[in-house]
């Protein structure tokens, strides 16, 4: 086990953009590390967090069981895309920011 002085675990932050920030009521989370996580142990946490529906349909794609495509996930300002995807690790002080894209015509 991994603790702080005073006993407290280490957390990341995860930030939600746009629409996410209203369906979650809040724009910043924080979700305790053991070492690393995967992203998406790190969403179900959120979800579990956050606790609404809506915010879970907004974030997964019911068909497929994982992030929607039009959703940016960036860990440090690095799209995950560009490092490991779904597999990408995060730990203690890293940076999670979740950003609904919309397109318009």
């Amino acid at each position: 086990m991994c603790l702080k002085l005073g006993g407290k675990m280490p957390l990341i932050n995860v930030k939600l953009i746009g629409l996410l920030r209203g369906l979650a009521g809040k724009d910043v989370f924080e979700i305790e590390v053991e070492g690393t996580k995967k992203i998406t142990m790190l969403l179900d946490e959120l979800l579990g967090k956050v606790g609404r529906e809506e915010f879970r349909r907004a974030v997964i794609d019911p068909e497929l069981g994982s992030p929607r495509p039009n959703l940016l996930i960036l860990i440090n300002g690095r799209e995950i895309s560009s490092l490991s995807g779904l597999e990408t690790t995060v730990g203690e002080s890293d940076e999670v920011v979740l950003v609904p894209v919309s397109h318009g015509g």
